[in-house]
């Protein structure tokens, strides 16, 4: 009861800090509105409706594009870390592309896919796909030689190696990259909305900056934040149910 009580002293503090500072008359409210404000436009975000409307969007750009960058970077990871062939041929592609940032890619994608829902698609795909790709690649070349040796020695073949060693050891590292892979989803939605899309939060925000509606745009990144916690907190609940053996800290 203590140590969850002990989590809200932060959240309390920042938050009486932040009414505080817009509690002087010379405040300009529309460059900080106070919590009370903010509070009020969530509800009134809520209570118009679209805000409904533009979560789903936004969680919907997030999901498919994680859903397909998931399992792409999953198995490019893995023939990485398994064949060093593979790794000699697609290694220096690799590591050409993956320093350019997600960002960096808007003007392109709006060119190739228009203003809309593909834009959205196809960043969260780059944003999510390097960091799931190179933590499946860590957790497979992490495996201990001496267990794949152990396992020849008993007669296993390559597909039992694959399947009874290298993945469950390599499972908590793709996990880790799975998580990473959904923050940066979330991340680069709402920078997609924010110049390329006609929808979602980032679009919201957007929007309500060009009104000067500042109280609806701090709004917005606080149910930004909400979401994105929750997101994290499924996955980690997922992880527990599909992973109880791997090591905890």
């Amino acid at each position: 009861m203590k140590l969850t009580i002990t989590k809200f002293i932060i959240p309390i503090l920042f938050i009486l800090l932040w009414q505080a500072s817009t509690a002087g008359h010379g405040q300009n409210f529309q460059i900080l509105p106070s919590p009370v404000k903010v509070f009020l436009a969530i509800i009134n975000l809520f209570r118009e409706g679209q805000i409904i409307t533009d979560i789903l969007v936004s969680l919907k750009h997030v999901l498919i594009g994680f859903l397909i960058a998931s399992p792409i970077g999953i198995a490019v990871g893995i023939v990485l870390g398994y064949s060093k062939t593979a790794k000699k041929l697609l290694a220096p592609l690799i590591e050409f592309i993956r320093p350019i940032p997600p960002i960096a890619w808007i003007p392109l994608a709006i060119l190739w896919f228009g203003i809309g829902d593909n834009p959205a698609y196809f960043l969260v795909f780059l944003g999510a796909f390097f960091p799931i790709m190179t933590n499946a690649y860590f957790g497979v070349v992490s495996v201990e030689e001496n267990y794949k040796r152990a396992a020849l020695s008993l007669g296993a073949g390559k597909k039992e190696i694959m399947a009874d060693i290298i993945l469950p050891a390599a499972s908590p590292s793709i996990f880790t990259g799975l998580k990473t892979g959904l923050g940066i989803s979330w991340f680069m939605v709402i920078t997609a909305e924010l110049v390329g899309s006609q929808s979602g939060l980032g679009y919201m925000i957007q929007l309500n900056r060009l009104l000067l509606h500042t109280d609806k745009v701090i709004a917005g990144m606080v149910i930004i934040g909400i979401c994105g916690y929750f997101m994290n907190k499924t996955m980690e609940i997922l992880e527990d149910k599909l992973l109880p053996w791997r090591p905890t800290s």
